[in-house]
Parts: C-alpha cells; structure tokens; sequence
C-alpha cells in the first residue's frame, strides 16, 4: 500500500538495495522535502530487508512497480550493465533518475540514456561525488580564476589495494560482461572525471592494461597506464592499479600555463581528497600524501560509508537542480566523458594504436605514425586481445 506524503515532498524510488544504497538513502534521509518512498531489489528478502531497516514503506521487486509509486526520483544503484533497462524505464515514465557510476559499460548504450531522458524531459545525473569534495572544488577554483591559467600538464595516481574476496563476493564482478571492465571502470572512472573535469575535452587516449595479481579470479584488468591528449593541447598520464599492497591511495596533480601546480590527493581511499601542493610562484605549500601511521587498506563497506557526505552534498545538488529547472552537476554527458577515456583506453589496448576524437589546436605537433581518427571508441566488453 502507497503511502499518503504531502505532494510537495519529492518521492523516490531506489532500485538495487546493495551496498551502495545505504549511501543513497543516507543522503535523502538528509534531506528536506524528500521522501524515499519504495526500494526495489531482485531479491524480494533483501528490499524488505532494506525497507524495513530504513523504515520505507514499501518493498517491491520490479523497477515498474517502483514507478507504479508515483516517483518523481528513481535512484539506480544495480550493477553496470543494468544501468541502461532501468533508466529507459523511468525516462518512459517521466521520472528524473539518479545513477551510480560508471553510467554504462559501453559507449551506445550510455548515449541511448542521455537521448531517452533528453526526449522525455526529465533529468539525468551521475554519481561522482569526488567532485564535490571541497579541496576538489578548491583545485577548480584555482582554474578558474587563472592562479594555474589552463591546464597543461596533469597526472593521476590510483595505486589501491584490493583483496580476491572483493571479487569473490559479488559475481558479477571482475568479467567483461558484467562489470565491463576492472581498475578503470570500477575505481579509476573517478578520477579520469575529474582529471578531463579539470584539463577538459579528450583528443586523444593512447594506453595498455595488464592483470598481475589478480588474474586467477578475475577476467578483466587489475593495471592500466595511458596517455590522454586533450583539445587544448594539454597532456596528462595515468596510472591506476587494484594490485598495490599497500593501498597509496591517489594523487591527482595540474600544472598551468602560469607555472603554478596544484595536486589533490586521497589516503586512504575514501577520505576527503586534501590537497597537497599548492606551488604558486615562488612558493610551495605542501602536506604528506601519505601521512605516517596511517592504515593504507581499507575494507569496501568503510570506503563506501565516509563517501556518505558527498553523496549527500550531490544529491542536495540534484534536488535543488530540480527546483531551479536546470542541470544537475553532474549531468548524463558529464558522465559520458569519462567512460569515453577509459574505453579508449580499452580499445588502445587492444588494437596498439592510439584512439582520436578530436583535432589537435594549431601548433601542436602530431606524434609521428598516428593514423587513427574515431568519433568514438567502441564498445569495450571483450577481453584482451
């Protein structure tokens, strides 16, 4: 039975009662004028489980009896490759929709959302709650205001640790088909959006991944490194790895057109980013990355909870978009720019040969050799080759 809430107060939905959902119905707990109103889970036990414990009124197993709830916001929480049913589903039925990273495990398909939810005039974000940290946001000031001027030179570490139970757990994880892909897709997808959040539009991804330590449990990659070209002119490397013991965390560093540098980093791993240099003309203010005494390896369920504020400070910003008529944040395209680096890093891989989307600025010279020229990479579910 539907339960009676004052029509101002925006009803939500969550589909997929997980792990990640504590953080989404934390957040709209938070929240004024919301109202989670029904949970929604492929396992009938675990959505009465998760109403009951949330005191949600309602418990279903199908995302169209979620919507028969009357929503105004669904939040997809399920795995990767659902992404896609779900959201066509509440676009269909006019309802805005909030959905967990990555926004899909190919290219087409996450551009089939964007259109959907285009044509039904209802609004798409994508959870990537790093941003809104407020050292991330500093780093982004900084650009703006022209202390680094535009960003040349960037890099980002992800060297993280991660035992084979966290595979093991969820089967779905570590195959092409149903996480479609690793350490990029699943935890590097962060910070390749804020790394092109930071430097903007990608032209170009040349990059290689491998599998060492992870390889007798999982099918896709544990490593990767690239090399991404971006319209401006502007280079940036990557590194990320689920193989470190232990975990380094991340740092993600810009330099600019004025000299100055700025680096953002995480340790451990779900910790609010600090940021660690910030070098303007002649001075350097600098903090450890990796303070002493400190536990590096972080258990999943930890990571996830001390996220729980910036989910919040998104979804708050996704709720208020909602008020003003405008964009979320972080809006469906915003989302498509990352997926779009790290597939290309995917199918540069593959094939040996760098991806292309764009046209290098006059004066900046070509790497010698490259022929390829791609809208858009393609889809990357496949293994190795």
């Amino acid at each position: 039975m539907n339960q009676q809430i004052p029509r101002r107060t925006l009803r939500v939905g969550v589909v997929g009662c997980g792990m990640i959902s504590r953080n989404h119905l934390e957040a709209f707990a938070a929240l004024d004028a919301v109202q989670v109103v029904g949970v929604c889970d492929v396992d009938p036990g675990r959505a009465r489980a998760t109403a009951a414990a949330w005191g949600v009124g309602n418990a279903v197993g199908s995302v169209s009896a979620l919507l028969d709830l009357e929503l105004d916001i669904i939040s997809v929480c399920t795995p990767h490759p659902t992404h896609e049913a779900v959201v066509l589903e509440a676009a269909g039925a006019g309802v805005h929709v909030l959905c967990e990273k990555p926004i899909a495990i190919d290219l087409a398909s996450a551009e089939r959302m964007v259109a959907a939810c285009d044509a039904a005039g209802v609004k798409l974000g994508v959870l990537f709650q790093r941003r809104f940290w407020p050292a991330a946001q500093r780093v982004r000031a900084t650009i703006d205001d022209g202390t680094l001027g535009t960003p040349v030179i960037g890099h980002a570490s992800v060297l993280l640790h991660r035992d084979p139970d966290y595979y093991a757990k969820d089967a779905w994880r570590g195959t092409w088909d149903t996480d479609g892909g690793g350490v990029l897709m699943t935890q590097a997808i962060h910070y390749i959006d804020l790394l092109q959040w930071y430097m903007g539009d990608i032209a170009e991804v040349y990059g290689t991944i491998n599998t060492f330590k992870h390889g007798g449990h999982i099918e896709v990659e544990d490593s990767a490194s690239a090399v991404l070209k971006f319209a401006s002119g502007g280079i940036a490397t990557l590194s990320a790895s689920t193989a470190a013991t232990p975990s380094l965390g991340v740092q993600i560093r810009i330099t600019g057109t004025t000299g100055a540098t700025a680096e953002l980093s995480e340790f451990p791993e779900g910790t609010d980013g600090r940021v660690t240099i910030m070098a303007t003309g002649e001075t350097v203010r600098a903090t450890p990355a990796h303070p002493e005494d400190t536990e590096a390896n972080v258990d999943l369920s930890s990571i996830n909870a001390r996220l729980i504020p910036h989910h919040t400070s998104q979804i708050r910003d996704f709720v208020q978009a909602l008020a003003r008529g405008t964009d979320p944040a972080v809006t469906g395209r915003d989302a498509n720019n990352a997926l779009r680096i790290l597939l290309a890093v995917y199918e540069s891989a593959r094939t040996g040969v760098p991806v292309r989307f764009a046209p290098f600025p006059p004066g900046v010279p070509e790497a010698p050799g490259n022929v390829v020229a791609r809208a858009a990479a393609p889809a990357a579910n496949h293994p190795r080759s």
